[in-house]
């Protein structure tokens, strides 16, 4: 299956991926360890931004952006379906770097939703470039609100393994945009 292209993909071609993705199992064995101890093998990340005092509907406004997958859309990704995250979904995630177009379809594999914590953890697909799991979470943690996005992952597509450092690099930009995104939204 091809997850890199130098056309943008048509909606008819993200929905016979998305077709295709729907059937596919996850391309790894650790499901739902962003949740707990990360495992080796893996290049792992954290990182955190105090979102403001909860309080003014702070924490409903976050959560709200993170179950609509706002950190994703401001960082410049489209999302196919573009419904709102639940448990075990389907999807497509579209990046857009130069000329190049990246299609990563993943599956949501954790739904957490609490009046304290609401988080979600999705896993790479067997037609995805990476190889992993990436975990977002919004929490109310002594009078702030917190946005979290753990993540342990390693390059399988070709491509990637070969693009190592660039493609570190542009996840690296990307989380920091997901950072910025939530920190809009909440606001």
């Amino acid at each position: 299956m091809v997850t890199l292209s130098l056309r943008k993909p048509s909606d008819a071609a993200l929905s016979a991926l998305l077709s295709t993705a729907r059937v596919e199992s996850l391309s790894y064995v650790e499901v739902g360890a962003t949740q707990g101890e990360l495992p080796g093998g893996y290049r792992h990340d954290r990182f955190d931004v105090d979102l403001g005092p909860d309080g003014d509907g702070r924490f409903e406004r976050a959560r709200d952006a993170l179950r609509a997958w706002r950190p994703q859309v401001g960082a410049g990704l489209r999302v196919v379906p573009s419904d709102p995250v639940h448990q075990d979904q389907t999807f497509v995630l579209v990046m857009h770097f130069g000329p190049l177009y990246v299609l990563a379809p993943g599956r949501v594999v954790t739904v957490i939703d609490t009046p304290e914590r609401f988080a979600f953890a999705y896993g790479t697909l067997q037609s995805h470039p990476e190889k992993g799991e990436e975990s977002f979470a919004i929490a109310r943690d002594d009078g702030r609100v917190l946005f979290t996005v753990v993540a342990f992952s390693r390059p399988r597509h070709v491509l990637a393994r070969l693009g190592a450092p660039v493609a570190r690099l542009v996840q690296r930009r990307v989380t920091r945009a997901y950072l910025a995104a939530m920190q809009a939204d909440a606001s």
